[in-house]
C-alpha cells in the first residue's frame, strides 16, 4: 500500500513563506505524479499545484509565480514552497499521487496552513 505523510504547516504572517512536505512510502517503483490540493472552510477541493514523473508542472492561476512544486525523487518526498502568503491561502493542504503507473490516487492526511496577523 501507499501512504502519504504532509509536514511543514503552520501560522504565518501575510506575505511569509512556508514549505511542505510530502513523503510517501509504501509499494513504490515509480511515482507517476505528485501533487498539492487545498481545502478552506465552506469551499471545494482546489487543486494548488502538480508535478509529473518527467517533471512538468501545472499551477492553479491563483498561487502562480508564488509557489513552487519540486520533488526529491531518491527520497520519494515532493515539496510546495509557498511565498508571499496571502490570507486567502489559508487551508487544509493535502497531497495526492498516483504510483506505477495507475490511475489511483492516493491522499495523505492534510496539514493546516493558516495565514492571518
Amino acid at each position: 500500500q501507499v501512504q502519504l505523510v504532509e509536514s511543514g504547516g503552520g501560522l504565518v504572517q501575510p506575505g511569509g513563506s512556508l514549505r511542505l512536505s510530502c513523503a510517501a512510502s509504501g509499494s513504490i517503483f515509480r511515482i507517476d505524479a505528485m501533487g498539492w490540493y487545498r481545502q478552506a472552510p465552506g469551499k471545494q477541493r482546489e487543486l494548488v499545484a502538480t508535478i509529473t514523473a518527467g517533471g512538468s508542472t501545472n499551477y492553479a492561476d491563483s498561487v502562480k509565480g508564488r509557489f513552487t512544486i519540486s520533488r526529491d525523487n531518491a527520497k520519494n518526498t515532493a515539496y510546495l514552497q509557498m511565498n508571499s502568503l496571502k490570507p486567502e491561502d489559508a487551508a487544509v493542504y493535502y497531497c495526492s499521487a498516483r504510483v506505477n503507473w495507475g490511475a489511483e490516487m492516493y491522499w495523505g492526511q492534510g496539514t493546516q496552513v493558516t495565514v492571518s496577523t
